[in-house]
């Protein structure tokens, strides 16, 4: 074989291995952006980087895979079910004790499924690899939360907190809740 024949197939392989590269590339980042949802966008933005966000979100999904996450069996879904809609009657008298009681109950949800509960951003980080379309809801519920102790937060504020902690649960516990005939109805 003479020397242009060699030098022409080494090209030919380097650009088929940059090709399949490129493709492989692309598929991750459809699969990280379809597992994760917005908060693909969320970490590209957080890290100015798409690579560094993406080797975030793939380190998140490893660190799950150690986990022992479980659903909830029968008996432990209809026990969270009906304490949530015990602790949502609250509302209605003490907005921000119904809010707090909702954290509480969600992080009691994430224990018992087999997130490890450790600071927030954790929290959230590992529920974004199973739960990556509510996990800004989460975020959202949490921030509200965290400041409803004080004057200004308004009932409004805690009922959109509620809501929100609402949908992160219903993903936890595998099922919609429907605390009242009216709101079944109005869905």
């Amino acid at each position: 074989m003479d020397t242009i024949a060699i030098a022409a197939i080494i090209c030919a392989v380097i650009a088929i291995a940059l090709v399949i590269w490129v493709v492989s590339r692309q598929r991750n980042t459809q699969r990280l952006r379809s597992r994760f949802g917005p908060e693909y966008d969320r970490a590209v933005e957080h890290t100015g980087d798409r690579r560094r966000a993406e080797t975030d979100l793939q380190e998140r999904e490893q660190r799950i895979k150690r986990l022992h996450i479980r659903e909830l069996t029968g008996s432990e879904r209809e026990r969270f079910i009906n304490e949530w809609i015990r602790q949502q009657s609250h509302f209605i008298d003490q907005p921000a004790r119904a809010v707090a009681e909702a954290d509480a109950l969600v992080s009691q949800v994430m224990t018992t499924r087999g997130y490890p509960m450790s600071d927030f951003e954790t929290q959230a980080a590992d529920i974004s690899v199973d739960h990556g379309r509510v996990v800004d809801t989460y975020r959202e519920a949490h921030a509200i939360a965290m400041r409803s102790k004080a004057p200004e937060t308004t009932t409004e504020e805690l009922r959109r907190a509620m809501v929100c902690y609402r949908e992160l649960f219903e993903d936890l516990v595998g099922r919609r809740v429907f605390t009242s005939e009216r709101e079944e109805v109005s869905r």
